[in-house]
């Protein structure tokens, strides 16, 4: 059906006149005339009929007047709806990130980019590094928020540092370390409470054995979560090694303790705001990094 002719039938309708219609739609009569006969042909129905100096609408084309306000109002709704999407006010964005910042960073930025975006629906999935790279590189999220090292970073990833988080030797406040500084090779006859093989944390632990030539500690517990090793180490069991964006409150409340390792560099994990490589972000992506640079960490 020819939309052009529809519209131009319901202004017709509207305003009850070939000739109000030309003057409202800056075209000639003869024009309205022409397109109104022809749109009438294409349809194989009379739209108007002849009453006196003027026409009337037909008994179809009072119904059809009324399906083309109700079409005309949804292309209104829907061209609203574009519009406020590319100015950001309104769409869908969906997040990706890995366990530290999706739990401990970005429920706040979330908060804070809701307050001015009501009308975004925003969602955030947590999920391991791998999983999160993948999802951004094919298209199934709009950000990757990623917590580990630089070694990591595929090469289809547009990649901004926003944060650099130091790990932290814990341990209970009841400990014999605890507060005391001491020996990497000491630390590590301890038991260590730690996450799963693959996480970014126990690779760290890991690499800095090999740094400084010590024999790996023992992984005498191992959980899936962040808070369980820490709820583990306060219970007063072993050591942690963890980031101190996770467990900071918990030390200056005296929870936890630190121990420090003498002669060794302090070790940091990158948090990083990720994007598909060689991509014009969206300005709804824009103003969520806009958010998340804006916010203190």
């Amino acid at each position: 059906m020819n939309i052009h002719g529809l519209k131009l039938f319901y202004q017709v309708a509207t305003t009850g006149s070939f000739t109000k219609a030309a003057e409202t739609l800056c075209i000639s009569q003869p024009a309205v005339s022409s397109q109104i006969k022809r749109f009438e042909h294409e349809i194989g129905v009379q739209l108007f009929k002849q009453q006196g100096r003027g026409v009337v609408l037909t008994e179809f084309g009072t119904a059809l007047a009324e399906k083309a306000q109700n079409l005309l109002a949804l292309e209104h709704h829907i061209e609203s709806f574009i519009e406020d999407y590319r100015l950001a006010k309104a769409g869908n964005l969906h997040i990706v990130a890995t366990y530290l910042p999706a739990n401990f960073l970005i429920p706040k930025w979330a908060a804070a980019f809701k307050e001015t975006h009501e009308h975004v629906s925003l969602r955030v999935t947590t999920t391991n590094t791998k999983d999160a790279f993948e999802q951004l590189i094919h298209f199934k999220a709009d950000i990757a928020i990623y917590g580990g090292g630089i070694s990591e970073r595929p090469k289809e990833i547009w990649w901004e540092e926003l944060y650099e988080d130091e790990l932290w030797f814990v341990v209970s406040p009841n400990h014999r370390y605890a507060y005391q500084t001491i020996t990497l090779f000491d630390m590590f006859q301890e038991p260590f409470i730690m996450r799963e093989e693959g996480s970014s944390m126990r690779e760290h632990l890991f690499s800095l054995c090999q740094t400084y030539q010590v024999k790996p500690p023992k992984i005498a517990l191992q959980f899936n979560g962040i808070n369980e090793t820490i709820r583990s180490v306060m219970a007063g069991y072993g050591a942690n090694f963890i980031s101190s964006l996770a467990v900071r409150e918990y030390v200056e409340s005296g929870q936890l303790a630190r121990v420090y390792v003498k002669d060794i560099q302090a070790v940091k994990h990158k948090i990083a705001i990720c994007t598909r490589n060689n991509e014009k972000q969206s300005l709804l992506v824009q103003k969520f990094i806009k958010t998340m640079k804006s916010s203190p960490v």
